[in-house]
Parts: structure tokens; sequence; C-alpha cells
């Protein structure tokens, strides 16, 4: 999937990590400063064959400490500034919270010019490695898996979101960003590009950082961080654990392919526009993963893929905040009495980089994004919010364009390739 982060400066002051073994470095009194030794010993001299994840900023590895307990240890590359960066905000982040559905924060290091955080290891790798992945996993998620699995996910957000201070907004949420435990039990994790929003702010200015597909597209173009950025990203991961299918995947069966033929810019929010499509023709029952056994709940999973539908509409106050939403999931608000406006979608770096360098006066005529979407009975972009923005902000968004690997999730077996593009 294609990816791209343009990184901001930070709004708090955080102090830069130095080669003073002593230094502290923001985190928790239950935070341990692990030796280097330590960490050596841990994970074999960070042999290859203990290596479960790797990414442009870093390693992750399987370890095992003297006590016996698992751990996945992350690497941050001390040669990148936007490593330290991460390993800053992982730490300012999660250090002091602690909860069922976030993945936990053991420790540190900083001795010399090292950046290595360590986690608690999960057993069963990512949801986009097992659920959504082309290598076949023995994991089997049925319909009673996948809820679990979507409450879990909605409730360690509510929390980031509602339930500390000050509050989290992750700006990374997706499919590969969930790992799960032995028992199947979701946490999220990678921090490393979270924001806190200070006191009574409604969001934080900041140059964006996100995955494609997953991106919020007014936070793309404005570069205005809120609570409801994440909500949106959780909205398309939604509907990828219903579907058992990447919100990027194009390999449809030829029935979709003709449903979805007028729209042949779109890459990124394939799952996305069809989900919208079948629910304007009351068939959502279409996109309900096949391979699911008898104990699916049919309403019960329409009902998860309107949800997912109102988190990603394009008016962004029209979205839920995570409480309302696993009380919909829950069954404990009715969602039939909600309308469900059309959803936004970037279709690719290139659609981005078009829509926020274009004067404001060719903007809506000269995308060809736009412009196929404006053409159809369909269109996924409302005039009341996504046009005018683009109307409205028409200075150069991104620039420099570096490809890079940018994403590191503990617990991954490979490489996430991502596109990044930074202005300095």
């Amino acid at each position: 999937m294609s990816c791209f982060s343009i990184f901001c400066k930070k709004r708090r002051t955080t102090r830069q990590p130095s080669s003073n073994h002593n230094e502290d470095v923001p985190g928790g009194p239950s935070i341990k400063k692990y030796t280097y030794r330590e960490l050596v010993r841990a994970t074999g001299n960070f042999n290859q064959s203990n290596k479960i994840g790797e990414g442009g900023f870093g390693s992750v590895y399987k370890g095992q400490l003297k006590n016996g307990i698992i751990i996945a240890v992350k690497v941050l590359s001390s040669e990148s500034r936007q490593g330290v960066r991460e390993f800053q905000n992982e730490l300012v982040a999660i250090s002091d919270i602690s909860h069922d559905n976030l993945v936990k924060l053991y420790g540190y290091c900083t001795e010399g010019d090292q950046r290595i955080l360590v986690y608690n290891h999960l057993e069963n790798n990512s949801l986009a490695q097992t659920l959504l992945g082309s290598n076949h996993s023995n994991i089997q998620f049925n319909w009673k898996t996948r809820v679990n699995i979507c409450l879990g996910i909605a409730r360690g957000l509510a929390y980031l979101h509602h339930g500390v201070n000050p509050h989290i907004v992750h700006r990374d949420i997706k499919a590969s960003n969930i790992l799960l435990d032995r028992d199947l039990t979701p946490k999220i994790s990678d921090f490393g590009l979270a924001k806190l929003l200070p006191p009574n702010a409604t969001h934080v200015s900041t140059r964006v950082a996100g995955t494609l597909g997953y991106l919020a597209p007014e936070y793309a173009i404005r570069g205005q961080v809120t609570r409801k950025s994440d909500v949106y990203s959780f909205g398309v991961l939604l509907l990828e654990i219903v579907s058992g299918r990447s919100n990027s995947d194009t390999r449809l069966a030829y029935e979709d392919q003709i449903l979805l033929e007028k729209f042949p810019e779109i890459t990124n929010g394939v799952l996305l526009l069809q989900t919208w499509i079948y629910y304007e023709q009351g068939d959502l029952e279409k996109i309900i993963d096949s391979s699911l056994g008898d104990d699916l709940d049919v309403a019960q999973a329409c009902r998860f893929l309107k949800i997912g539908l109102l988190c990603t509409q394009d008016v962004t106050r029209h979205r839920p905040d995570m409480s309302k939403v696993i009380a919909m999931l829950t069954g404990e608000k009715d969602i039939e009495s909600e309308k469900i406006s059309k959803p936004a979608i970037i279709s690719d770096f290139m659609d981005l980089k078009v829509r926020s360098m274009r004067k404001p006066q060719d903007i809506a005529t000269s995308s060809t994004f736009l412009s196929s979407l404006m053409a159809h009975s369909s269109p996924l972009l409302s005039n009341e919010t996504t046009q005018a923005s683009l109307m409205a902000h028409s200075s150069p968004l991104l620039s420099n364009e570096t490809t890079q690997a940018s994403m590191i999730s503990t617990g991954q077996d490979s490489m996430v390739s991502t596109v990044t593009s930074e202005r300095e």
C-alpha cells in the first residue's frame, strides 16, 4: 500500500535524546531503563533469526529477558531524525497509560546513540498479516472473533480520545498497527506519529502523516488533526474486518469490476467506494466476507458496515465520536435513525499532491479524480466540505518527495514500504 508522511515540528517541548546514558527522557515511573547489554543478551545480539519486523526507521526483534518474559524490541535508527522523533513520541504518548487494547511499553534504552523501545510481545502478529494478508493464516477469524476485535479496537481508541488527559490522536490507525495476542485480543500499536491534544483544543495544526486508504481527506488537505481523523481510519478498518479484504485491494470479482469501472482513478479506497455503492443499492450483504461460517449474524455485520460508513463521512462533524461508535457496535444505540452521507476518499499520492498544489480556480475542474466523481450520479465528495476546503487551501502541501519505509509495528514479519513526502 502506498503511504506518505509529512512530519511535523512538535508544539510541545520534549528534550532531544543525547548520547549521555544517564540522561532523562520522557517516561513514567513504571517504565524501565534497560542497558544495551541486557537487550543484546535478550535478542541473541539482535540475531537475524529473531527479527520479526523491519522498516525505514529500524527493526523489531523478538527477545527473552532473564526472568523469562518474551519481549518485542524496537530498534529505531539513530541516523534518522524521524527515528528519534518517533522514539520521543512513543514514550510521551503511552509511557503513563495502560489499557487492555493498547500495546504495553516495558521500557527503553538510550545508551550511547541507541534509541530502543521494549514492548510486550504479541504472538499472533497483525491484522494486516493474518486476516488481510495474502499469505494464508492458520487463525480462524469467525464472526464472533471479528466482533470482539472490532469492539476491542474501538475501546482502545475511545480510551485514547476520551480516557486520558491530554487526549491522544493516534494518526496511523490501520490493520498493520493492530496486533493480536494469544487470545486474539487486539492491541493498538505504533504511537510514533501520535499527537497530544492540548486542553480545550479541538485540533492541532501539523504536517500530515498517515497512510493512504486510511487517511481522512480533510486532514490530508488542511493539516488539522482531530480525533475525527482517527474515527475515519477506524471506519475503514471496520469495513476491512467485516469484508476480510484491504481497502486498497483491487483484485475484484468481475461483477464488482463492472460496478467500479466508472472510477478507474480510485486505487486506495476501492472497498470504501464499493461499500457505499452497495449501501445505496440496498445490497450491503455483498460486502460481507464470504468465508464466514455458520456463526455469521448478517444483520449485525450489515450494522457494522453502516457504522464504518458513518465514520468515513465526508463532513467531519457528521462522524460519531468513539464513545458513540461503541454504543452503536454493541447495539445500545440504534443506527437506523442515523443519516449516512457520502464518504470521502483520497485516491492516491498524486491525487493529494494535485489537490493541494492547484490554484483555487483550477481545483474543481482540473483534478481528474474530482472531475471523474463529479460527473457520475454517486459522487464521493460533498460540496459542503471537501470541495470547499480544496478551494480554500491552495498552498502547496507536498514537495521534495522521498521514498522511505516509515512504519514499524511490533510483531510484523515483513517490511511495509511507504512513500514519505516532506517539506522542511
